[in-house]
């Protein structure tokens, strides 16, 4: 029942489910790729990313001193459904700024 408030939890905020639909467009985005696209400070970023982490949306990545976060696979049915349905949004996005190396 826990992961499942999470899960419902995390989707109740305009910017995750942004950066949701951001990450599932776009694959593994660096967390310093999403922060310029995004415009947003890393600490609130961070938050987010480790609510929908928590949640069992995202996975992360660590590549040297890079943290990589994607959509997590295979992921259960109500998170495929919910996925599913934020793709279907007309939600503005920001470009992709790559300012990782």
């Amino acid at each position: 029942m826990d992961i499942f408030l999470k899960s419902v939890s995390a989707l109740s905020d305009e910017t995750r489910v942004k950066i949701l639909k951001f990450i599932n467009i776009h694959g593994s985005c660096c967390v310093c790729d999403l922060e310029h696209s995004f415009d947003m400070i890393q600490s609130r970023l961070s938050r987010h990313l480790k609510i929908l982490k928590e949640a069992g949306f995202l996975r992360v990545d660590r590549q040297g001193r890079w943290a990589y976060y994607s959509v997590r696979a295979p992921l259960d049915e109500f998170r495929s459904h919910a996925i599913k349905e934020i793709m279907t949004l007309d939600i503005q996005l920001p470009n992709l700024i790559k300012a990782c190396s």
